[in-house]
């Protein structure tokens, strides 16, 4: 279905937000006041614009929808969403002043894992109730965070073992050179332990890095059997135009093209060709939920029509701030340690990325979710299609760490490297 025709009216916003009483503390409850507070600090500008804007805009559909549906509890939800502009400084200036001035009772923020780490020794100084909702290298175990995106374990763990059987064992790695290309890399050679694959080489490339020719060259000389690809941000992207321009026609597995930045529709045909992405979310995933008229494709383009693209991350934003209304009124508070307690009983959503009936589940322990992923594979005209889905539980926290939250106050991020020997 065209995402530009066949939509139905979208709903007006509900009524205007009222009053603007104050929240309680950052770790208390602001049960009194007119409104329940939220703050989405996503980037609409700067190097995250691409893939932030999404994230904000799905943050204000799930928010309009449910303000427009009686609020949470019977409150309306009001939104502070200031533009951090892709800088971590101001990311923990606006933090603060989120918690500080606004009194937020629960905060969403930030696309890079680089984001997460500077502003979580504020989040866990304060207590506060925070959603990071990108996919990420994994392993965070904090009682203040809920990371709900889908994690390297799960996404790596969808495509990787796929294009193993389909092609063969031997892996050349591409990763971005930062935290999370670098853990990527390392699940890359644990995944690959376990479904009897090796990594023949891997190269870790600077952000600033856009010219690709060397590493295309030592990977015709490899010859492996596919690549996986774990590069981030718009130098980036270049990789796949130059690749297809060398002729380098090997599949590609990713846990970071096409579903973020929609690199299938920004760049010309052949550069997407055979890439395989591992993802809970994107705009073209066959769910009745999704794309059906009506669906959340449908409402998201007829909020925002001149969007470009709904991106996985976006999808993370819109069902974990209904997980949020879900947890308050189960509570029957805005109280934050009293919300975290319901959150960590076992929330579940109908979230567009699950078929038929199914939902999603936030598991109560780790703080993450059992996600439905899917592999969506790219062919030479850049259509998209689904070639395998299934749900695959985030296990890293909850087996091989121990992480359990419910019964033990964290604050970690834990490394494939602390536990996997072949990670190393």
């Amino acid at each position: 279905m065209s995402r530009h025709v066949g939509r139905r009216q979208f709903l007006a916003s509900g009524a205007a937000v009222a009053g603007t009483a104050l929240a309680g503390c950052a770790g208390g409850s602001s049960s009194g006041s007119d409104t329940i507070k939220i703050g989405v600090l996503e980037d609409r500008s700067g190097n995250f614009a691409l893939v932030g804007s999404p994230k904000w805009k799905a943050s204000k559909l799930a928010i309009d929808e449910i303000n427009a549906d009686g609020g949470i509890d019977g409150k309306q939800i009001e939104l502070f969403d200031p533009d951090p502009q892709s800088d971590n400084q101001r990311y923990q200036e606006l933090t603060r002043r989120m918690i500080d001035r606004h009194e937020v009772d629960a905060l969403w923020a930030g696309y890079s894992s680089a984001t997460r780490e500077a502003i979580r020794p504020i989040i866990d100084r304060e207590d506060q109730l925070y959603f990071y909702t990108t996919q990420y290298e994994g392993g965070v175990c904090d009682k203040n965070v809920f990371a709900v995106g889908p994690t390297a374990r799960q996404q790596l763990g969808s495509v990787l073992p796929y294009l193993v059987e389909e092609y063969g064992p031997r892996i050349y790695t591409v990763a971005a050179d930062y935290n999370f290309g670098q853990l990527s890399a390392d699940w890359v050679k644990v995944l690959a332990n376990e479904n009897g694959a090796e990594v023949v080489n891997e190269e870790f490339i600077p952000l600033s890095e856009s010219q690709f020719g060397s590493t295309i060259n030592r990977i015709q000389e490899a010859d492996p059997d596919f690549i996986m690809s774990m590069l981030v941000g718009q130098n980036h992207t270049s990789f796949y135009d130059q690749k297809a321009s060398a002729g380098l026609d090997i599949p590609i597995g990713t846990s970071t093209a096409m579903a973020q930045g929609y690199e299938h529709l920004r760049l010309d045909p052949p550069a997407m060709k055979n890439v395989y992405a591992g993802v809970n979310y994107m705009e073209e995933i066959p769910t009745a939920r999704n794309t059906d008229d009506g669906g959340f494709v449908d409402r998201y383009y007829e909020k925002f029509p001149d969007a470009p693209y709904l991106n996985e991350e976006a999808e993370n934003n819109y069902f974990s701030i209904y997980m949020y209304k879900q947890a308050v009124e189960q509570a029957g508070t805005t109280d934050q340690e009293e919300v975290k307690t319901a959150l960590e009983s076992g929330i579940t959503f109908g979230a567009p990325e699950a078929p038929g009936e199914e939902t999603i589940a936030l598991d109560g322990a780790t703080h993450h979710v059992d996600h439905h992923m899917w592999v969506m594979r790219a062919d030479e005209n850049h259509n998209v299609e689904a070639v395998d889905d299934r749900v695959i539980p985030e296990t890293f926290l909850s087996e091989t760490v121990g992480c359990d939250l419910r019964e033990e106050d964290e604050e970690t991020q834990y490394t494939p490297t602390d536990f996997y020997e072949e990670a190393g």
